[in-house]
């Protein structure tokens, strides 16, 4: 099982990101997928969440509006499309894939909002 995320970086504030989060070695699209956040100091946030067909979706109050989480089965892969960006953005963005008892994450990508 793996979960690879890529698309992490800096950005200034009021800039864009989209992470991509490639899932592999499980049924992915039987699986709900969300994606948690950690600021350093800080506990892990869950802040977007989709069903395993995309019918659902929600998200933390703190990125509502700003943030959008989006799946294609056919490749594997959920996305995190983040806008108007701030520092209290800054944390290690991490994947996770859930059903059941099961639960697998990925190893984080870093962003950093600073100017």
């Amino acid at each position: 099982v793996q979960l690879v995320e890529s698309g992490g970086g800096l950005v200034q504030p009021g800039g864009s990101l989209r992470l991509a989060c490639v899932a592999s070695g499980f049924p992915f699209s039987s699986y709900a997928m969300s994606w948690y956040r950690q600021a350093p100091g800080k506990e892990r946030e869950k802040v977007a969440y989709i069903t395993s067909v995309g019918d659902t979706t929600n998200y933390a109050d703190s990125v509502k509006g700003r943030f959008t989480i989006s799946r294609d089965n056919a490749k594997n892969t959920v996305y995190l499309q983040m806008n108007t960006l701030n520092p209290e953005d800054t944390a290690v963005y991490y994947c996770n894939a859930r059903r059941l008892n099961y639960v697998f994450w990925g190893q984080g990508t870093q962003v950093t909002v600073s100017s």
